[in-house]
């Protein structure tokens, strides 16, 4: 069980991190390496374990490659890409093979005519339920794992927003996080230097261009605000998260100043 919080650690800094997606694996390694550390420490000393619970880390890693493989046949078939999506987050988590075997074991099983979607949904609801930030966390990973293999299909959208419903998550913090990591990956493909477009600016900042600048500035403090490194660290997130939140914080503010350049407000 000490490997989890390593395995969960490195799909989430792989998920998020964007343009820096090593340095968030790196990140989420080390951060699941000092949990795992601490969890061997609390449950040996007989202590109760709370926000980072072994069972919670392993509801989350099994049903991160359930709902992906899920997601992946939706279409009909898996197609050699989106394997090849699956497996490459597999290896981007420094899994033993034995880990890997594991994953892919669930990733089939989601696949599976048998798997129970509603269930495993339901399950996972009322284990991370009071945990907002590890669900939108689980549904970035599977944004995240749809869209490298391309355009989504209006099957996989559907689904895709079934699952977000399931775990309490409304549409238009979907399309956020759609938006998001379309602006990471915008980013990391070299253009670096290029201003997000306005419409995804605005679809990051959870709103649509009729907003007024109050609105804009009062959408952007709340989302700075919830995604604060420091503010997540006092919530219950390990120190060594801190940086992985830095780079989420860094679109939502380059679509801020897209924003604002666009509206010409202070």
């Amino acid at each position: 069980m000490q490997w989890i919080g390593k395995a969960v650690g490195g799909v989430l800094g792989y998920a998020v991190a964007g343009p820096f997606r090593l340095v968030g694996l790196a990140l989420g390694v080390m951060l699941g390496h000092q949990f795992d550390i601490g969890l061997g420490a609390r449950q040996a000393a007989g202590g109760r374990v709370g926000f980072g619970s072994a069972k919670i880390q392993q509801l989350f890693f099994e049903s991160t490659f359930l709902l992906m493989g899920h997601i992946a046949k939706v279409d009909g078939r898996v197609s050699e890409e989106e394997v090849r999506v699956a497996r490459r987050i597999m290896h981007s988590m420094a899994l033993s093979p034995e880990q890997v075997q594991q994953a892919i074991a669930h990733f089939t099983a989601g696949k599976s005519a048998a798997f129970r979607r509603s269930e495993s949904l339901g399950t996972l609801h009322d284990r991370l339920r009071g945990h907002r930030e590890l669900i939108r966390a689980f549904m970035e990973i599977q944004m995240q794992a749809a869209l490298m293999t391309g355009s989504i299909s209006k099957k996989k959208r559907e689904l895709l927003w079934i699952v977000a419903r399931s775990l309490g998550m409304g549409r238009v913090e979907l399309a956020q996080i759609e938006a998001l990591i379309r602006a990471q990956q915008f980013r990391a493909g070299g253009a670096h230097d290029k201003q997000v477009g306005l419409e995804d600016a605005f679809r990051v900042l959870g709103l649509d261009s009729s907003a007024t600048n109050q609105e804009v500035k009062r959408a952007y403090r709340r989302l700075m605000n919830q995604h604060h490194p420091d503010k997540l660290v006092a919530r219950g997130l390990p120190q060594s998260m801190k940086r992985v939140a830095e780079e989420k914080t860094q679109e939502i503010r380059a679509a801020y100043e897209r924003v604002k350049t666009h509206r010409s407000f202070k």
